[in-house]
């Protein structure tokens, strides 16, 4: 089976190729892939028998990427989800490799691969997509942010994120102090893993609300929120959102 490997983490990339290297008889690496973007063009152009699809990553998440198939290969996730979400692909009868990855865990994984491509099944089937998605939506709120700074990986506190903003495909997390650092995360996916005291605003930023200094009404129904960070940093509202910010602040 021809494989295509999917992580932004060059570390994990190595040792899962390594890992699939002493199975030569069912996997063969074609091509490995350092962002969902990457991945999503390669899978296209070489249409693999199997990918190995991390879930976190930027540009484009594992389950965006797999949204925009056409044709579904057997798919595999590498992923940290805890045991709610494990059940869930189980019961979707799509295999997982839990990081860091086991040999022996990898052993039963090929043997799974080896059997669908017998049968001739995908293990997966993409009209099943939504529902699939909807079982796997994280299940415990984030309490920190951990994000890539050089060969650093930094852990952010809630407490000091000002707030959260989407340009074009990346997401960055602005800090009270004012830093700025490129996140793996989707707003989508934010919105649903963040506590109660992030609320969207707009279709592209989510502000952490114990960072507002004052909101001023602004053209069309909305606002200008301007927050206690120590760039003051102002931020405009949606129309859609303004209802929301002005239930949660009590105005």
């Amino acid at each position: 089976m021809e494989a295509i490997l999917i992580d932004d983490e060059p570390l994990a990339l190595r040792r899962l190729a390594s890992l699939l290297s002493h199975y030569p008889a069912d996997v063969q690496v074609v091509a490995q892939a350092a962002n969902g973007a990457e991945g999503l063009a390669l899978v296209r152009a070489m249409r693999p028998d199997v990918i190995f699809l991390d879930i976190e990553m930027p540009l484009l998440n594992g389950f965006e990427l797999l949204a925009q198939l056409e044709e579904m290969p057997s798919v595999i996730f590498t992923t940290a989800y805890d045991h709610y979400a494990v059940q869930a692909f189980e019961q979707r009868s799509i295999d997982y490799l839990l990081k860091p990855i086991e040999p022996a865990r990898l052993a039963k994984t090929i043997a799974r691969l080896r059997q669908a491509h017998q049968e001739k099944t995908a293990g997966f089937n993409i009209n099943d997509l939504g529902q699939f998605l909807q079982n796997l939506k994280p299940t415990e709120t984030l309490r920190s942010l951990s994000v890539k700074s050089g060969d650093k990986i930094l852990l952010i506190a809630l407490s000091d994120i000002s707030y959260f903003e989407s340009q074009e495909r990346y997401v960055f997390v602005r800090t009270v102090q004012g830093v700025q650092h490129l996140t793996n995360y989707t707003i989508a996916a934010l919105e649903e893993k963040l506590p109660d005291q992030f609320v969207r605003i707009s279709r592209s930023c989510i502000v952490n609300t114990a960072h507002i200094n004052n909101l001023q009404r602004y053209f069309g129904g909305k606002f200008l929120v301007t927050l206690t960070d120590r760039p003051a940093s102002c931020l405009e509202t949606g129309t859609a959102y303004g209802s929301n910010l002005k239930r949660l602040m009590e105005l």
